[in-house]
């Protein structure tokens, strides 16, 4: 048994999992270390598995923050779709829409991750409570953005001179566009709450224009089972150092877990700092040059 580093980027956002690994899972995957792979997405469009909702949290992070949108859209009775792929097809035109707006107002192409929860009724014959959740950037404003969910053609012009335009159209159904609260953990809350555990189920997809996760090469000679373990058992879980070992980033959480069956296992979380992120931005415009004593 050994100690491997892994690494997950998405943006500036970094998972690392210091986790034991044996001699026979390594060979069961022999040929695969030492590139950089992006993460495999999530089979099937379905996100009601463990690793599936991780994979979203990291999307997530990587690709949304302060300024951008989490949109609920449900159905009326009259609207109420009677099969998921239908439902999938009004939210397609929904976003479609946006999609054309933005273009129309010169603002960045949309990105988007778009799940959508539903359950069979009791027969199974159909859907019942289907609604959808979005997670997209900023650029519109929230009315407009609410508007859209109708089957209505909206005339831009006539809404720009008449304030009451858009209490006049027939909305499918309930639609609320929220400006997304960010923490130290960017918006892992949303993302966890969007992807929770379902009473009925759920599947996801997402714009193609979003930064993937990448897993960075392994690290498998930097921890011995003895330092882990002084680590996770430390009084800060070996916070202060894993700060000097990652010191372009500002860690926000550190989990160790014990398992029986292998022993210590730490997760952390992290951000890379402002700081590194301005001076690679002045590099690319040729704004500055990289100092060793700044």
């Amino acid at each position: 048994m050994f100690i491997r580093e892994k690494k997950i980027d998405c943006g500036q956002y970094r998972e690392v999992d210091i986790i034991p690994r044996t001699d026979n899972a390594e060979r069961a995957v022999k040929g695969k270390r030492g590139k950089r792979i992006r993460v495999t997405a999530p089979k099937q469009k379905d996100i009601n598995e463990k690793n599936a909702r991780r994979y979203l949290v990291q999307l997530g992070n990587g690709n949304f923050g302060k300024g951008d949108f989490h949109v609920s859209l449900t159905y009326s009775a009259d609207n109420l779709p009677s099969t998921v792929e239908a439902a999938e097809k009004f939210v397609g035109n929904y976003l479609r829409k946006v999609s054309r707006r933005r273009e129309k107002l010169g603002v960045e192409p949309l990105k988007y991750i778009l799940v959508t929860e539903y359950k069979y009724t009791k027969d199974g014959s159909s859907i019942t409570r289907i609604h959808h959740h979005i997670i997209m950037n900023g650029g519109l404003n929230r009315t407009e953005i609410e508007a859209m969910w109708t089957k209505e053609r909206i005339n831009w012009k006539k809404a720009q001179n008449d304030p009451n335009y858009f209490d006049e159209i027939n909305q499918i159904g309930w639609a609320n566009a929220d400006r997304i609260q960010v923490d130290e953990n960017g918006i892992e809350a949303l993302c966890k709450y969007i992807t929770k555990e379902p009473q009925g189920k759920k599947r996801w997809s997402s714009s193609r224009n979003l930064i993937r996760p990448e897993q960075m090469p392994n690290a498998d000679s930097k921890y011995s089972k003895a330092k882990i373990t002084r680590l996770a058992t430390s009084a800060d879980a070996g916070k202060k150092y894993f700060e000097k070992q990652f010191p372009l980033y500002q860690i926000v959480s550190v989990q160790p877990v014990y398992y029986d069956e292998t022993g210590w296992h730490i997760y952390l979380k992290m951000w890379k700092k402002d700081d590194v992120i301005d001076k690679k931005r002045q590099r690319r415009k040729g704004e500055g040059k990289w100092k060793k004593n700044t």
